[in-house]
């Protein structure tokens, strides 16, 4: 009886243990799960109106909701955790260097997520407002140090041309370079001034430099960005958010505000997708959990990203209508067929 005892005191002791373990210590996993939802044609958590345009151009009221979708990541996981949110199925588990690659801490991913959903409200404004039909240029977003264009260009000069070759949007300025080698001199057309009174046009001479990336192409060290020539500021606040894939909802936020009529008839409306200045919209990930946490919060139709749409079929939950988008022209039409009572183009 003392032996046995013993044996199982030792048992109870090693359970007890491994229990504690189980619950305590973290393991090298994430999970991803439904996010918060955000309607952009509200106001926001704190109080400020998410997408709010000033200025002389008439701002027309909306009604219904526009929500943007997220994804909540769950970076402090447990062994016992990790197999019960695996087991649920509610969640996915991932290796942590899936969402934090080796090598960058936390705080650098954290960074260049806030980086890229600046970049999305900024791109989201140029697409809304060239779909508007304002006139749009490209200019220099941002000249690296000690590069070849350092002291030559600077932010905010326009682009007009690359070696005589018209330019209007930055994928032009990057095609009209892809011939240029290292050491070769590149004519770049600017003019200086606000895009509706810019001043004269000015060749400045640039000599390539060869790419850090080992690219065979000449490197300038200038980033070149959408301008749109408009007669009102888009603002957008919402928190804590980071990551670019919202921009086809800021986008359709900022078309219905500055177009009369309202976009959802009414209705409650979700999206996601990242977007470009020129209106094209890209895939994103997570679209399962961002389809629930949707309906979860009354949407009746979803804005999929064209590259979604296979995985959105098979993940959407029931009573969720799934609508196909590619470009923000398809997002705007899906949303008036959703007013009119048409169905949009299904994925």
């Amino acid at each position: 009886m003392t032996r046995l005892r013993a044996t199982l005191a030792l048992g109870l002791v090693l359970a007890g243990v491994l229990g504690l373990l189980g619950a305590t210590v973290r393991v090298p996993f994430v999970a991803l799960g439904d996010g918060p939802t955000f309607d952009v044609l509200g106001v926001g958590e704190d109080g400020r109106t998410v997408v709010d345009i000033t200025g002389p151009a008439p701002v027309y009221p909306t009604s219904g909701q526009l929500r943007m979708t997220t994804v909540a990541v769950t970076t402090q996981v447990t062994l016992f955790g990790a197999m019960a949110m695996w087991a649920s199925g509610n969640e996915q588990v991932l290796p942590r260097e899936s969402v934090y690659p080796p090598g960058r801490s936390s705080e650098q991913v954290d960074q260049e997520n806030t980086r890229q959903f600046a970049q999305s409200e900024t791109d989201a404004e140029a697409a809304a407002l060239r779909y508007l039909g304002y006139p749009t240029a490209v200019q220099v977003g941002s000249v690296l140090d000690n590069s070849p264009s350092a002291g030559l260009l600077a932010p905010g000069d326009r682009i007009v041309a690359v070696n005589g070759r018209p330019v209007t949007t930055p994928q032009e300025v990057v095609d009209a370079l892809a011939p240029t080698r290292p050491g070769q001199a590149v004519t770049v057309t600017v003019q200086r001034g606000p895009l509706g009174a810019p001043g004269p046009r000015t060749d400045v001479t640039v000599v390539a430099a060869a790419r850090p990336d080992g690219d065979p192409r000449g490197f300038l060290g200038v980033t070149p960005t959408n301008i749109v020539d408009s007669p009102v500021d888009v603002r957008i606040s919402l928190g804590d958010i980071g990551g670019p894939s919202a921009g086809l909802v800021f986008a359709s936020a900022i078309v219905d505000k500055l177009t009369p009529g309202d976009i959802t008839g009414g209705h409650v409306v979700a999206g996601t997708g990242t977007i470009d200045a020129l209106g094209r919209v890209g895939d994103i990930g997570g679209i399962r959990f961002k389809m629930d946490a949707a309906r979860h919060d009354g949407a009746e139709v979803f804005l999929v990203p064209a590259g979604n749409c296979a995985e959105a079929v098979t993940e959407a939950p029931d009573g969720l209508v799934l609508a196909r988008v590619g470009t923000l022209g398809e997002g705007i039409a899906a949303l008036e067929a959703v007013r009119e009572g048409r169905p949009p183009v299904p994925c």
